[in-house]
């Protein structure tokens, strides 16, 4: 799409170049995930773009998707973390801000997913920050250790928080860095990322079945207050077990949250930049989208891989995108 046809070819070109004693290093061009839990239905594809298939270069983006718990205990995160540009090793910085999340989210799943049932977004806003901060943190002390820039050998992280709840409609969005959040609902776009004032407020979508601002159920709906708390800068040292209930703040990027209500029919997209600019730059890419996404039946993973590579003139970066579909 877009008036001219995209600069490089929609298919994998040159593969990056391989270390012999480092196989672990290499990455796939594409990844394809998906599940289905409660009332929703989860696709997610992590593609290398054009441009570094043409020059041999490894995708930056990293995805993950990982279920901790069981049964209507469980809680499914999927990750999306996008290494820096031009940067060598950026995709090991972006698939290790994976990791440490997946660790950090992993460790303290249980109290986040009755946190997310129970509906204190407070709480989980500042649990949240807290776990952010120290998975970057571990980043930025990975990178001293090999020998790398900290300010360069990072990744920006945007992650989802799914419940296996059936009866839990609430989504979570959390992290740092570029990408978009966007909700299809009635078969029009709604672009939802969090603003920098909204994120530092921790404001809710507010969505079917959520009450207003202000209702009076303790902490449930509990915000930050606007009261001010230290810099934690970062915080790798914090020991593993702490609980991540915890506030923090990170001084280089704003942490965005929001927590929403589903509606039976409605999408919502996670993505990095890759895919949330050409959404947001070309209005025909975002029409096929919704014409192909709209509904309660999601799409089998093969066809949701197919929709999340149509190609735009202009953009030709990693595309990476994470879609839930509410019954």
């Amino acid at each position: 799409m877009g008036p001219r046809p995209p600069t490089y070819d929609g298919e994998p070109g040159a593969l990056p170049a391989a270390d012999p004693d480092d196989l672990d290093d290499l990455v796939a061009d594409t990844v394809l995930d998906g599940a289905r839990y409660g009332t929703y239905t989860l696709r997610a594809a992590s593609v290398r773009g054009d441009s570094a298939r043409f020059r041999g270069e490894p995708r930056r983006e990293s995805l993950l998707t990982a279920r901790f718990g069981s049964g209507e205990q469980a809680l499914v995160l999927v990750a999306v973390a996008t290494g820096a540009r031009s940067v060598p090793g950026a995709h090991r910085a972006a698939a290790e801000a994976c990791r440490w999340i997946g660790r950090a989210v992993g460790r303290h799943h249980a109290r986040l997913a009755e946190d997310i049932r129970e509906a204190r977004r407070g709480d989980l806003k500042s649990g949240l920050h807290r776990l952010t901060d120290r998975s970057l943190g571990r980043l930025r002390a990975s990178a001293v250790e090999q020998g790398f820039d900290p300010e360069e050998y990072t990744a920006g992280l945007r992650c989802l928080l799914l419940p296996g709840d059936p009866e839990c409609r609430t989504r979570v969005f959390f992290g740092m860095g570029a990408g978009g959040l966007f909700r299809l609902r009635d078969e029009e776009w709604q672009d939802i990322e969090p603003r920098i004032a909204e994120a530092a407020a921790g404001e809710p979508v507010m969505g079917f079945g959520s009450l207003p601002p202000g209702t009076p159920r303790g902490d449930r709906l509990t915000m930050d207050l606007g009261i001010a708390t230290p810099p934690s800068p970062y915080s790798a040292h914090l020991p593993a077990g702490d609980h991540p209930a915890g506030g923090g703040t990170s001084s280089r990027e704003p942490f965005r949250f929001r927590a929403s209500v589903a509606r039976p029919g409605d999408t919502l997209l996670l993505c990095g930049a890759g895919l949330a600019d050409p959404l947001r730059g070309e209005p025909r890419l975002a029409a096929h989208l919704a014409d192909r996404w709209a509904g309660a039946k999601p799409p089998d993973p093969a066809v949701f891989l197919a929709d999340a590579q149509v190609r735009v003139k202009g953009y030709a970066d990693d595309r990476t995108a994470v879609a839930v579909w509410e019954a």
